[in-house]
């Protein structure tokens, strides 16, 4: 199963230069570039841990490229994903946000619905490596 979270959450995964094209288009409008990792990708889990500082003073995208290279030898069988934040409205608001590397092995889990009076529905799931 394939985890989606995120810009181009639906898209193959991107390369390096398409990366570097996202990270430009992020500098280009004055947003700072964070990289965080997790080794649990669950849509409720928003507390990723991140890799360094915020990157507000990087004009040119090779600095973030350099980073997510460091990143990706410390925490290769992890999720790392790229935020873009904006704070030109006085507070920091994620812009864009894409995972850009992921284990060669992802969970899985299987969803079992249960019908129940009604048209109430229970929904469990477990995960399965």
């Amino acid at each position: 199963m394939r985890i989606t979270q995120g810009c181009f959450s639906f898209l193959p995964d991107l390369t390096d230069e398409q990366i570097s094209a996202q990270v430009e288009y992020c500098l280009q409008n004055g947003w700072a570039v964070g990289i965080e990792y997790t080794d649990d990708p669950h849509p409720r889990n928003t507390y990723w841990d991140m890799w360094g500082h915020p990157m507000f003073d990087l004009r040119d995208p090779k600095g973030v490229m350099m980073e997510l290279d460091e990143c990706r030898k410390a925490h290769g069988a992890a999720y790392i994903r790229l935020n873009a934040f904006d704070n030109s409205n006085g507070f920091e608001t994620v812009r864009m946000s894409f995972i850009t590397d992921r284990p060669a092995q992802e969970p899985t889990f299987t969803m079992t619905r249960t019908d129940v009076g009604g048209r109430s529905q229970h929904y469990s799931w477990a995960a399965t490596r």
